[in-house]
């Protein structure tokens, strides 16, 4: 009986747990396709400009030189890279003209300084939010034409692209992070 009466009070008390942790959580908000798509966004943003900032500017136009790695974009290669693509998706997405050169897909060669560099990163991500925000449930799947050449995309394909891209770019700055004896920010 007691043992019964035990698991009567420990039942009773996780049911008074769960009525008040259900009671706390504020009412279930709806957020937009485009808030969901910028917060995925703003995560890669985090990671990807600590990591570019973390590279000394002497180091940006570090190679691995072990292994197989000829002919693979510098540090600071991979960072203009990954901001011209963040201007050419925003400008498809918002059906414009970029608001900055990106050298095809390569980001402007003129900039060569970190602080330029990591400028011109920082402004492709604020361009890439603003297209983002643009993106609804009206007009997601919309085709448009696409910014690599024939045929079209979704807007929402092209945002899928900004949340994810630089993540290819990043892992392999990584290694050149850690090439340098630099363990990345958010592994810190």
């Amino acid at each position: 009986m007691k043992h019964l009466l035990s698991v009567g009070v420990c039942c009773l008390l996780l049911l008074t747990v769960a009525a008040a942790a259900q009671a706390a959580k504020p009412k279930d908000e709806h957020r937009s396709m485009a808030q969901d798509l910028n917060a995925v966004a703003g995560n890669m943003e985090r990671e990807f400009v600590s990591a570019a900032e973390a590279m000394p500017e002497d180091k940006y136009g570090f190679v691995p030189t072990s292994g197989e790695f000829k002919g693979v974009r510098t540090f600071a290669q991979q960072v203009r890279h990954v901001a011209a693509v963040n201007y050419i998706l925003g400008a498809a997405i918002l059906q414009e003209k970029s608001p900055a050169e990106t050298g095809g897909e390569s980001g402007p060669e003129s900039l060569t300084a970190k602080a330029d560099i990591v400028k011109y990163l920082k402004a492709s991500f604020e361009y890439a939010h603003k297209a983002i925000a643009t993106v609804n449930e009206k007009n997601f799947l919309e085709p448009l034409k696409s910014p690599f050449g024939e045929g079209s995309m979704t807007r929402l394909s092209m945002a899928v692209i900004v949340t994810s891209h630089g993540f290819d770019h990043y892992g392999q700055m990584v290694v050149y992070l850690r090439s340098n004896g630099i363990v990345p920010p958010a592994s810190r």
